[in-house]
């Protein structure tokens, strides 16, 4: 039995690239939506790697503060302990010093004068005493400049006071002041030698 179309030709045709552009368009979405998924997947796994290294990061920084605080820590007690051990050491060494300056102070003190009062503030020292004559006082001046222990003599103040008695001679009461400082050596000291005198009670 013969079969004869009776659809026209067009029609056909027409029905056939329909049907081509389906499976086309639906092959398009298809990779694109296979492109979207990979894209999305490699993005996901790049943000999640971008997070984990992030995470590790903020972990390395709170360790690494930690140890910033713990060495700021261990260097603020280092630094008391230099202070406290700097402290002990001067407290040693002003001891001495005191020791050593109040017997330079009586080798320097020249007769006829004594000291009533000695006041220490750091460095500086304030003399209060008494003297035959006015003399005395710049004797004792003189013996200052060229201790090894004692500089810079300062009078601040002398007046003459009358004696208690009508037979004892008038005596001058002075304020002298005078710095401490570190003794010279042999070959930094000069050759003169200093005046010195006994106290006087």
């Amino acid at each position: 039995m013969i079969r004869v179309n009776l659809l026209p030709h067009r029609q056909v045709k027409r029905a056939e690239r329909q049907r081509e552009f389906g499976l086309m368009a639906a092959f398009v979405a298809f990779a694109a939506a296979a492109i979207i998924f990979l894209g999305y997947t490699f993005i996901s796994s790049q943000v999640e790697a971008q997070t984990a290294r992030n995470s590790r990061l903020d972990e390395a920084i709170v360790k690494l503060d930690k140890e910033i605080a713990d060495i700021k820590d261990l260097k603020d007690q280092i630094s008391i302990m230099l202070d406290r051990k700097q402290v002990v050491e001067n407290l040693q060494t002003n001891r001495s010093q005191s020791v050593v300056v109040l017997d330079e102070i009586s080798r320097q003190l020249p007769e006829g004068m004594y000291l009533k009062s000695i006041k220490q503030q750091g460095n500086s020292i304030t003399l209060e005493g008494v003297a035959d004559t006015n003399s005395r006082v710049a004797t004792l001046v003189r013996n200052f400049s060229t201790s090894n222990w004692l500089d810079t003599p300062t009078l601040v103040e002398i007046r003459s006071v009358s004696p208690d008695t009508q037979k004892s001679q008038k005596q001058n009461v002075f304020t002298l002041g005078v710095n401490v400082k570190s003794p010279k050596t042999e070959e930094d000291s000069s050759p003169t030698g200093t005046v010195s005198g006994g106290s006087q009670q």
